[in-house]
């Protein structure tokens, strides 16, 4: 069996606000699988069915072959969660949060740890501390241990990288890749664009529905048109006159760069650069790029 996790037709709804909506997709084993989207989008109600934590309201939800509704007791002891807040005891220390999640799960630090030394090795000379009193990044990386711990099959971390700093989001890349070389899948959430290009495959999804599935590659492959970033000394008005030029089809500001898209292939740089010295810009830089997941996000959202 190659399938880690098959959703099928999965919904679920609280209230008036619809959380997912038919969503199906499939996560292979030994792979990392990256699903991507902003706040809202429905990433963590997807894993808290995936989890067993949550139950859909239509749709089914397979992990290694059990159905997570009902054989939730036996799937529990085979996935590693990492919720999006940090949820480990802070008037624990290190030591002692690791040891109490390796008894709840059976098991003890030493049984598996192995599984979890280079993690570790990170946190290690902290282990007396409280985690209440541990940085973000140390927070991090102790939970993932905690979710190692039992050392489960597939391992589900909900926006890990969320408010660490790009040392820390680095290393823990990192990780990542040296559990998936011992045979453990990996899920992942972010609302990180530059992180799905870390991932095996990705979803990109939204308003709870999956607008693709596939490699990051194929993905940026598929956006439809050329693609411009543009900057000049003005930025706010850079944006509203090319909002203005004729042959635009879409204009988006990403950090110090404007990302342009016309309506057809016939626009060329120097018809953009001659149109904004038109205007009076200064310091103008037209270049044509490849574009990104963000660039593919956008224009998906667009279409629907």
């Amino acid at each position: 069996m190659n399938k880690a996790i098959e959703s099928i037709k999965v919904s679920k709804r609280f209230g008036e606000v619809v959380a997912l909506d038919n969503v199906s997709l499939e996560v292979n084993r030994n792979e990392i699988f990256g699903l991507i989207g902003p706040d809202g989008a429905g990433k963590t109600t997807l894993f808290r069915i995936i989890t067993t934590l949550l139950l859909p309201d239509k749709g089914s939800m397979m992990v290694l072959g059990l159905d997570t509704h009902k054989q939730y007791r036996e799937l529990r002891k085979r996935i590693g969660y990492m919720p999006g807040r940090f949820s480990l005891y802070q008037d624990l220390t290190v030591e002692e949060n690791l040891s109490f999640y390796a008894t709840v799960y059976g098991t003890t630090v030493r049984q598996n740890f192995e599984l979890i030394a280079d993690i570790y090795s990170h946190i290690e000379p902290f282990k007396k501390r409280l985690a209440g009193q541990l940085s973000g990044g140390m927070k991090q990386k102790l939970a993932l241990s905690c979710a190692l711990i039992h050392k489960p099959e597939i391992l589900v971390l909900d926006e890990p990288t969320t408010g660490v700093d790009a040392v820390s989001r680095k290393e823990f890349w990192e990780m990542l890749k040296k559990l998936k070389e011992k045979g453990i899948t990996i899920l992942v959430s972010t609302p990180y664009m530059d992180e799905a290009s870390l991932c095996d495959r990705v979803a990109l999804i939204q308003g709870g529905k999956i607008m693709d599935v596939d490699t990051p590659r194929r993905i940026t492959e598929k956006f439809p048109r050329r693609i411009f970033h543009v900057s000049s000394d003005e930025m706010h008005r850079l944006i509203r006159d090319l909002h203005q030029f004729a042959k635009t089809d879409s204009v988006f500001a990403f950090g110090r760069y404007v990302h342009f898209t016309g309506i057809d292939d016939e626009v060329e740089t120097s018809e953009l650069d001659k149109y904004l010295s038109d205007q009076k810009h200064t310091n103008v830089l037209v270049e044509e790029i490849g574009p990104g997941i963000e660039d593919v996000f956008i224009n998906l959202m667009g279409q629907q």
